[in-house]
This record gives C-alpha cells, structure tokens and sequence, in this order.
C-alpha cells in the first residue's frame, strides 16, 4: 500500500506528531510506501530548528529527520502555516528580511498543491491530531 500522512498536531501539545511518526516507520517496516508527510497548522511546528524541550520529553525532530534521511521521504510544511508559525527556510527568511531560517533543512516548504499532490495515487492518507 501506499501512504501519505497529514499532521496537524504540535510536537509539543498532546502525542499526534509522535504517533505520527511511528506510524511512519511501522508503515515502512512492513514494506509499505511512505510518499509524503504534510505538515499543517500547529504540525509545522514539528520542523522547529531551535525548539528546546525539557529533559524528560523526546524531541520528535529526530525521528523526523531520521525517517527523512535513511528513506528519503519528503517532509513538506504548508508555507501558510509555516509564515503564520515563523518557520522559515533560508529563500523565506530573506524574502522576508528575517535574519536566519528557523526550519531544520530536513524540512521543505510547500503550498496546499504538494497536499493535494500526496493525495493523488495513495491508497490512504491518515491523518494526526486536529
């Protein structure tokens, strides 16, 4: 089967992106395909390159970054969400006159295309937090 996955929960409020990702990797453990994580709303938060949490919570980037990294699967935040939440790649961060990106590089910035895009040819596309 083929996924893609939607998260609209911040990393930080509650467990949809956590979930979300080990969803993401028992999709793939079982020989699924994973063809896209959009990230929306509060969930664009998930690409914060200078959150810092306490010591006794995970912080959920890792296991983005991983998933990103070892299956090359596209993590993509909605550019609506992302200026509305101050997550910014370096291009938005100059267009913007902002002096630095706030996203992890892992990360790429789309519009609502890329999300009708993940949509098209999958089998499901599951949803996380709301």
């Amino acid at each position: 089967m083929i996924y893609s996955l939607l998260v609209l929960s911040s990393p930080v409020s509650g467990h949809g992106s956590r979930h979300a990702a080990d969803f993401a990797k028992a999709v793939l453990a079982r020989g699924h395909t994973l063809r896209r994580v959009f990230f929306l709303d509060a969930g664009t938060l998930t690409s914060s390159a200078s959150s810092v949490l306490p010591q006794d919570e995970e912080a959920q980037i890792a296991n983005w970054i991983a998933l990103a990294e070892e299956k090359n699967i596209e993590l993509a935040i909605c550019i609506t969400s992302a200026l509305r939440f101050g997550m910014l790649d370096a291009a938005e961060a100059t267009r913007h006159e902002c002096a630095a990106a706030t996203i992890n590089p892992a990360f790429i910035i789309s519009g609502l295309g890329d999300l009708v895009d993940a949509c098209n040819g999958v089998d499901r596309l599951v949803t996380f937090g709301g």
